[in-house]
């Protein structure tokens, strides 16, 4: 079980391409408010990859960790310039922080 605390901590290493909140908007990533249950590649203010979009995929919280374990090998031709989290508790805290946002 993840620890939203610990994973708000960890979202630094996303937030230098990642935002998150109310008036969080697409910049060198997509935003992430609302990101679990959510399609890939689907924000309006984004310029995905050919990748992400026709992934067709939705973002459950199995399909964002197997992505931020290893987004290359999760989605190969994704933009994500990240090798992915291999700590799984650090996973896990992610997961609970996204979903409070």
């Amino acid at each position: 079980m993840g620890n939203a605390e610990a994973g708000k901590a960890a979202f630094r290493k996303c937030a230098s391409c990642h935002q998150v909140g109310p008036s969080a908007r697409g910049g060198f990533g997509p935003k992430l408010t609302g990101v679990i249950g959510r399609k890939a590649g689907a924000t309006t203010d984004y310029k995905y990859s050919a990748a992400m979009k026709n992934a067709n995929i939705v973002w459950t919280e199995q399909n964002l960790a197997g992505f931020l374990k290893s987004p290359s090998d999760f989605i190969p031709g994704n933009n994500m310039r990240f090798w992915g989290i291999g700590n799984a508790q650090q996973v896990a805290d992610l997961l609970a922080y996204l979903r409070t946002q």
